[in-house]
């Protein structure tokens, strides 16, 4: 099932059709004791053909924070140590990607994330910068993993390159992270042969496109909410991006006016457009 929040409240999607949910706190729904049953519920005692437009849909997100998981898979890993080379903390990727501890650091709060349709945006004091398409867990207060989404996760590589202590800055800002369309509801891990594929569109045209697996996420999303939510809480629960196995060349930067597209099935298709700056 696909849970959505859109401008008229929460939908559930079943088989095609569209059940209304009558929580109206998207944090307390995310609460719920089992949500995947209380769903359930919501599509057996409702009734099918509920009004929906994907125009009313926003970031499925409330009050939780937004973390993300760095060098998950081996082609972040040479690209960041490729891009920090010369600020000397080349190594420190390759060391990262071997050790048991993951790379975990805060992405963003919800105001800071754009939903699908609406615009991401690229640093007005970068030169070059990229998205990076990611599957996004969604856990509920307890550290169980109850869904998942689609992530996008904008990093400016010339600012974390000059130095991995500028990553906070290459990472966190308004609108440097997007999430949608929906959450798919389940605890069950989505099978390694799952793809996520990113097109960037550029005056109509493709200037990138790429696909991978989850094949090739090296660390079990059990594990890196593990170590998130140690000496942590989430009161209602928090987003985490596993990392990204897409990386664009590094002649290739975003402009303003591209279009981004990430897709990964059976989620749906993340599409926001960039701008840069404010």
């Amino acid at each position: 099932m696909k849970l959505y929040r859109t401008t008229n409240g929460a939908y559930v999607e079943h088989d095609g059709s569209y059940y209304n949910v009558a929580e109206n706190s998207w944090d307390a729904l995310v609460m719920h004791d089992d949500l995947h049953a209380y769903l359930q519920s919501v599509v057996a005692d409702g009734e099918a053909g509920a009004e929906f437009s994907s125009a009313q849909i926003l970031a499925p997100i409330g009050t939780q924070e937004v973390w993300a998981a760095g060098v998950t898979y081996y082609r972040s890993r040479s690209a960041r140590m490729e891009e920090a080379k010369s600020a000397g903390g080349g190594d420190f990727y390759d060391r990262v990607y071997s050790a048991e501890r993951p790379e975990l650091f805060f992405k963003a709060t919800a105001s800071r994330v754009a939903g699908p349709g609406s615009h991401v945006r690229i640093r007005s004091d970068a030169k070059w910068n990229v998205p990076e398409p990611e599957l996004t867990l969604l856990t509920n207060d307890r550290g169980q993993i109850i869904g998942y989404t689609v992530g996008n996760d904008m990093s400016s590589r010339d600012i974390e390159g000059e130095n991995p202590l500028y990553l906070p800055q290459a990472k966190v800002y308004d609108r440097s992270c997007a999430l949608g369309p929906c959450v798919l509801i389940g605890s069950e891990p989505l099978p390694a042969t799952t793809p996520i594929r990113m097109e960037i569109v550029r005056g109509g045209a493709v200037a990138f496109s790429a696909e991978i697996t989850l094949a090739g996420l090296k660390r079990a999303p059990a594990t890196l909410v593990d170590y998130l939510f140690r000496d942590n809480s989430f009161p209602f629960g928090a987003f985490l991006m596993t990392g990204t196995g897409i990386v664009p060349p590094d002649t290739f930067t975003l402009k303003s006016g591209d279009s981004i597209r990430i897709t990964i099935d059976p989620i749906g298709t993340l599409e926001n457009d960039v701008i840069q700056g404010r």
